[in-house]
């Protein structure tokens, strides 16, 4: 399957160039700026000959029609949307590889058994609501009621949200796809870690998508003025939160050599009183685990907990743990693993497995069928910051394994 590489670096430059013009790259999803970036994108779909429309989860779709109406699609696609000054190519590489991929089957006169459709899922980046993977979600009928009335700093709910980008949330029953719905999905995105790199390696051909949790860590002590509190007789909260970072920090760092390795992370701290002259009363942490160890992930936060309680204890703290929410790691389908394989080799790209630590809209479209995903290097593996770069073959090669890939699947899936 013939891919045009110079038509596809075009479009990414130009679709990267819908962006709040101080803070490059970002197009927020449900914003003015991604809604330019939509209208683009809906023209470029329908030039290349797809029927396109906007579902009513609020996802862009562009489909070509399979010679035989008894099989189940093909997805292909990914997400415009970007975090804050990070995504020139994460996310984008994967919608338009998808179009070009479908135009050139246009453009051959050629027709294949399955159907064929070309996704631009909304908010596959956490938003402004909270949630993330908002389009996928909605496929897998998993938008629920209090997810739909979720609001943004501005008072717009979800429901409103998905209204605005074009969707339909009264219909979303409408877009649900049951269990064994779809024949395959299979999105080509930058690696964002630096191990195709460093190996000098084309392809990245993922194994799974890891398991991700959530939790609240709130550490109470006493706040007290900081001159008139002797050391001795603190209860000094942020101490606290301190041995369990360090902590979390070395037990995940004892499994960086395991087969499914774990990451810990204190993104997000907040402390009160939170002035210069007072003692921390209060910390509230938030700890995100992941790994493709399913148990691992579950265990990591209360296990810390539990065995720092008494350490914590002898400083007169007291320390709980909440959760905030929990994905299980998903698995990517040997059949479409082994496609990605053979479609590579096919193309004398070298190829090695490797999990993705980040999160995909596929963990959601697996609930309708087998998924995977093919992984391309990123400059010294940045991703979800400004200096986020590839350079056009390495798009050109992601794209060309992603269209074998497909005729593959389109020859042997019934």
């Amino acid at each position: 399957m013939s891919i045009d590489a110079d038509r596809l670096w075009r479009r990414i430059e130009a679709l990267s160039k819908f962006t709040d013009p101080d803070r490059p790259w970002t197009r927020r999803s449900f914003t003015p700026r991604f809604l330019e970036g939509r209208k683009w994108l809906m023209a470029e779909f329908r030039a290349a000959g797809l029927e396109t429309t906007v579902d009513a989860g609020g996802n862009l779709v562009g489909r070509l029609a399979g010679a035989d109406p008894s099989l189940k699609p093909i997805i292909i696609g990914s997400h415009s949307d970007t975090v804050p000054s990070g995504g020139r190519y994460d996310g984008i590489l994967g919608v338009l590889a998808g179009l070009d991929v479908a135009q050139s089957v246009v453009e051959r006169g050629e027709r294949l058994r399955h159907s064929l459709e070309v996704y631009d899922f909304l908010a596959e980046e956490p938003s402004e609501f909270g949630l993330s993977c908002i389009g996928s979600r909605a496929l897998a009928g998993a938008l629920s009621d209090e997810m739909l009335a979720l609001t943004r700093p501005d008072g717009m709910t979800l429901r409103q949200g998905i209204g605005l980008v074009g969707g339909r949330p009264h219909e979303l029953a409408s877009v649900r796809r049951g269990a064994d719905s779809v024949a395959a999905y299979v999105e080509v995105h930058i690696e964002q870690g630096r191990v195709l790199e460093s190996q000098g390696t084309a392809i990245g051909v993922v194994t799974d998508i890891v398991g991700i949790r959530r939790e609240r860590i709130i550490v109470s002590g006493r706040a007290d003025h900081a001159g008139a509190t002797p050391m001795p007789l603190r209860a000094d909260a942020l101490v606290g939160a301190a041995k369990l970072i360090e902590a979390a920090y070395e037990r995940a760092g004892a499994r960086a050599n395991d087969p499914q390795p774990l990451v810990a992370t204190f993104g997000r701290i907040e402390v009160s009183p939170n002035a210069a002259n007072a003692v921390p009363g209060e910390a509230v942490l938030t700890l995100e685990v992941r790994s493709g160890d399913e148990a691992a992930v579950k265990a990591f936060g209360g296990d810390l907990v539990s065995d720092l309680k008494p350490a914590l204890a002898a400083l007169r703290l007291t320390v709980r743990s909440e959760p905030i929410s929990h994905v299980p790691p998903t698995a990517c389908a040997p059949a479409v693993r082994s496609a990605i394989a053979a479609a590579a080799a096919s193309l004398g790209l070298s190829t090695r497995d490797l999990p993705s630590g980040a999160g995909h809209d596929g963990v959601f479209i697996a609930r309708a069928g087998p998924i995977g995903m093919i992984f391309v290097p990123c400059l010294d593996g940045r991703s979800h910051a400004p200096e986020e770069s590839i350079e056009p073959h390495q798009a050109a090669d992601g794209a060309r394994v992603l269209g074998e890939t497909v005729r593959l699947l389109d020859a042997t899936l019934g």
